[in-house]
C-alpha cells in the first residue's frame, strides 16, 4: 500500500473445515488472486486462530506464505460472554493496530465471506470509523450460492439467521416468515448448527403450508454437495434425510 495506513482485506475462506476428511483444493474454490494475497499477509483476525492455521497451510502448499506459519500473527474475535458487554471501541481499534501502522491485515471467517452473517462486519464497522480502506475479495458465500441453487426469487431475500430452540417459538417464527414472504414475495434464508439440521427441516415440515416451496442445500462446494428444492408437500411425500455433521441453508418462498 502506498498510503499511511495498510488496509483492511476481507479474505474468503473455503466451506470445509471440520467436514471433509481430505478438503478439496484450495484452488478450487478461490481465485489465485485470492491466494495471492492470503499469502502475503502477515497479520491476521480471525474467528478462529487454530482453523486459520488450517487455512494458511493449504494457502502455503500452493504459494509460499510471506512469513513461516508460526511467525504469522492471528488475532481472534473477541467473544464477551453471555450478559456481558459487547466489545467496545478500543477492542476494535487493538484489533485494527496493525492497519493503522500502515500494515495490510487479513479478516476471515468461519463463514466463507467474512462479515456476510459473520461476526467480523463489527471490525469492518470500525474499520470505516477509522478511515482505514477495507477491500472485500471474491470467494464463496454459502447463502449466495443456496439462494442461486435454489431456484426461488433471488430478487428480493433476507437472511434470518438462526430460529429458536424452542419449539414453540420456533414454530412461531416458521409462521411469521411464511407470512412475510406471502406478502412481500420474498426468500427467507436460515441457518441451522448441522447436528439440528433433522430438528429444523421437521420444523419447517410441520408448520410451514403444502405449497410453499421449501430448498435445502447441504455442503456447498463440497463432492458430496447438493440442493433440493420442492414444494413441503413435496417434502412430505419424499423425505429427505440431512447430514447431522455438514452445513445447511434453508429457503423458504411463497409464491
Amino acid at each position: 500500500m502506498t498510503s499511511a495506513r495498510g488496509a483492511l482485506i476481507l479474505v474468503p475462506n473455503t466451506l470445509d473445515f471440520g467436514i471433509a476428511a481430505e478438503p478439496p483444493d484450495v484452488q478450487d474454490v478461490l481465485p489465485v488472486s485470492v491466494i495471492r494475497t492470503a499469502a502475503r499477509l502477515t497479520h491476521w483476525v480471525a474467528e478462529n486462530a487454530k482453523t486459520t492455521r488450517a487455512f494458511l497451510k493449504r494457502i502455503d502448499a500452493v504459494v509460499p506464505l510471506a512469513q513461516p506459519l508460526q511467525m504469522l500473527t492471528i488475532v481472534e474475535l473477541p467473544r464477551p460472554p453471555k450478559g456481558t458487554r459487547a466489545a467496545s471501541a478500543a477492542d476494535w481499534s487493538a484489533l485494527l493496530a496493525p492497519a493503522l501502522r500502515g500494515v495490510d491485515l487479513g479478516l476471515i471467517s468461519e463463514a466463507g465471506l467474512p462479515a456476510v452473517a459473520d461476526p467480523g462486519a463489527a471490525l469492518v464497522e470500525a474499520a470505516h470509523a477509522a478511515g482505514i480502506q477495507v477491500i472485500a475479495l471474491p470467494g464463496p458465500s454459502s447463502l449466495l450460492l443456496a439462494l442461486a441453487a435454489s431456484g426461488l426469487n433471488g430478487q428480493s431475500f433476507a437472511f434470518v439467521g438462526y430460529l429458536p430452540v424452542d419449539a414453540a417459538e420456533r414454530g412461531a417464527r416458521i409462521r411469521e416468515l411464511e407470512a412475510l414472504s406471502r406478502r412481500a414475495h420474498q426468500t427467507q434464508l436460515m441457518i441451522e448448527t448441522p447436528y439440528r439440521n433433522e430438528a429444523l427441516l421437521g420444523a419447517l415440515l410441520a408448520h410451514l403450508q403444502p405449497s410453499t416451496r421449501l430448498s435445502v442445500s447441504c455442503g456447498l462446494t463440497m463432492p458430496q454437495a447438493f440442493t433440493r428444492t420442492d414444494s413441503i408437500q413435496g417434502w412430505r411425500v419424499k423425505p429427505t434425510t440431512l447430514p447431522a455433521d455438514v452445513p445447511a441453508v434453508f429457503a423458504l418462498l411463497v409464491r
